[in-house]
């Protein structure tokens, strides 16, 4: 494969001059993602016809962002391409376990348990332990564990795998069977890892079985941990090094994704703490601390960003905001939908945890299928509680867990005084439910899944019951059902098959396991509200790192919520909140506006 076309640096030639297990570190935008997929290319010219080159990442978006590179790699012919396998490592693992899973126990036929589900399964888990931040670090150890056991109890008896077993149940199999690690080692003789510093340590144990057949390609970034809470461990770049004794190049210097800009200059003096007077590229902005004109000030600058993109007519630009909290991003996301009399709505998209939508999307599915036997309402009754105990995710609230309680207590006494045909309570919180429910039963629908979709989930929301607006409102995150998706596709086969939707419940739920292995999700496009967190691995044309403001009482300040530094407080130890805000403002090619309030500035430029 030639390179003379490609304008390639000193390092890179090192690279592709090099055939042995690598570590090739760099930070956002050093092109270590492109030098790697032409290293994949050697590669794929030195093996067998049946062999592959396999590239893993975490995030399905820096998957999809994979795929699209390398198809507009104009070096590699298609035949080459063709033969670089991109995936997740949760897809990747799932193939294995699917396949070989028996052979550790697990039951022949096995599912996936999805996180809202298993949000569901440690709800009660959780809810006994409290919040975390109050657990001391024995009592920390012992929920992680009865979780693990909950979780593992479930995977072995009815072959529900959640994700977190995904890594320890693909390492169980590749220790204990050598024919499983050379089947696919000769099916893949190279394997490249991204984001490999994020490998926790289920994880490195599987790569170390991979990498004792395959030839192993680590692409890092040493400062760019921010998902320590998964297990990600500070001296994973170490440990490769020990193991594996590759040989090691730096593009730390070399930036490819805001060339000609400070960005990643002002990202790398984020975590020196040193600041110059200026950078290209980089704007700070202050607001006054109250909802009004904090919220009206970013609307203003995401106005001007947006009319900037557009004069410079950017292709499919993208301009996301980036704030350190879920609640603060449903804030933005509520501001921008709103139109005043001096500043226009803002259309955008919320990238928000799901689990509270997916349940809430059971629910519907529920309703738009048929009556299917005498305890139907018994199981709309479930899909409900169990909207509850779930949608917290993680982090399930005391009050969700109640509501879910309450909601089956009542239920429960109330089927007990039907079954003695006694008289029912009219106060019971069961009724408006049972309302609601007989409500949905009495629609006439369509065919068409989007139109019948909304006349369910419009009838929830002009229910008499707020547990069922409250459903109704989750559901309105989902897009799963925009023309020529494969959910409204499916729907509508089923549809014309039975002349209704004889299994809507299912399609929906197999619909959100392909959406999560999908790798061909297409980039999102135009404004982008979301976490902070959730912007590893991806890149936008300008960004704009918005975070909240502290309030005031008698010139003190007596809470200082969704903060870049929580509490925006200075502590011994600041480095996860540098990795963070470093990640974030080297997400833009272009330009990155930081916003923080003018009288408590953020204390990592202080």
């Amino acid at each position: 494969m030639s390179s003379e076309k490609f304008i390639l640096t000193k390092e890179q030639h090192r690279i592709l001059k090099d055939f042995h297990n690598q570590l090739i570190i760099g930070g956002p935008g050093s092109g270590k993602t492109t030098i790697s997929i032409l290293k994949a290319g050697q590669w794929v010219e030195k093996l067998k016809e049946n062999q592959n080159v396999l590239f893993l990442s975490f995030a399905r978006a820096t998957v999809s962002r994979v795929i699209e590179a390398i198809d507009e790699q104009s070096l590699l012919s298609k035949e080459i391409k063709k033969r670089i396998n991109v995936d997740t490592y949760h897809a990747y693992f799932w193939k294995i376990i699917k396949t070989h899973g028996y052979l550790l126990g697990l039951p022949r036929k096995v599912s996936i348990l999805t996180p809202s589900n298993e949000a569901i399964t440690l709800s009660s888990i959780r809810n006994a332990y409290g919040k975390v931040k109050n657990l001391s670090d024995r009592q920390k150890e012992e929920k992680k564990q009865d979780e693990k056991d909950a979780i593992r109890k479930l995977a072995f008896e009815k072959g529900e795998i959640a994700f977190g077993l995904f890594a320890e149940l693909t390492f169980s199999l590749l220790d204990n069977c050598n024919k499983i690690l050379n089947l696919l080692a000769n099916s893949y003789p190279v394997i490249i890892l991204d984001e490999f510093q994020d490998t926790n340590f289920e994880q490195w144990k599987v790569i170390q079985s991979l990498g004792n057949r395959s030839i192993i390609i680590a692409l890092a970034d040493s400062e760019q941990r921010i998902f320590d809470f998964i297990g990600a461990d500070p001296q994973r770049i170490n440990h490769f090094k020990k193991h594996f004794s590759p040989k090691e190049f730096d593009l730390r210097n070399e930036n490819h994704r805001s060339r000609g800009t400070d960005i990643t200059k002002f990202g790398n003096d984020i975590l020196k703490g040193n600041f110059q007077d200026d950078y290209k590229g980089i704007k700070l902005f202050t607001f006054p601390s109250n909802n009004n004109q904090a919220f009206s000030e970013l609307k203003i600058r995401t106005i001007k960003a947006r009319k900037r993109l557009i004069e410079k007519d950017v292709k499919d630009w993208t301009l996301a905001i980036l704030v350190p909290t879920k609640k603060l991003m449903r804030q933005v996301s509520d501001f921008f939908n709103q139109k005043t009399q001096k500043l226009p709505a803002i259309h955008h998209h919320a990238v928000i945890d799901m689990h509270g939508a997916i349940l809430a999307a059971d629910v519907i599915a529920f309703l738009i299928q048929p009556k299917c036997n005498d305890n139907d309402l018994e199981q709309f009754v479930q899909l409900i509680c169990n909207f509850f105990y779930g949608k917290g995710g993680d982090l399930p609230t005391k009050t969700d867990i109640a509501e879910a309680s309450s909601i089956q207590k009542s239920f429960d006494k109330l089927y007990a005084k039907i079954k003695a045909k006694e008289k029912t309570p009219k106060n019971s919180i069961i009724n408006a439910i049972v309302e609601g429910y007989e409500n949905c039963r009495k629609l006439k629908f369509t065919g068409n899944p989007y139109e019948d979709w909304l006349t369910v989930r419009d009838t929830l929301e002009s229910s008499n019951c707020k547990r069922l607006k409250s459903i109704a409102l989750e559901a309105k995150n989902l897009r799963l059902l925009n023309r020529g998706t494969q959910l409204r596709e499916a729907l509508s086969q089923n549809w014309r098959d039975s002349g209704f939707y004889r299994n809507a419940l299912d399609i929906v739920r197999q619909a959100f396991i392909a959406e999560h292995f999908s790798i061909s999700q297409s980039p999102e496009k135009g404004v982008i509200v979301m976490n902070m967190h959730k912007a590893k691995g991806k890149q936008f044309d300008e960004v704009i790192v918005f975070e909240g403001w502290p309030k005031w009482v008698r010139r003190e300040i007596v809470s200082n919520p969704d903060r870049i530094v929580i509490g925006n407080k200075k502590s011994s130890d600041m480095t996860k909140y540098k990795y963070n805000l470093r990640v974030s403002v080297t997400r833009a090619k272009i330009r990155t506006t930081i916003m923080t309030p003018k009288d408590d500035p953020c204390v990592l430029f202080l």
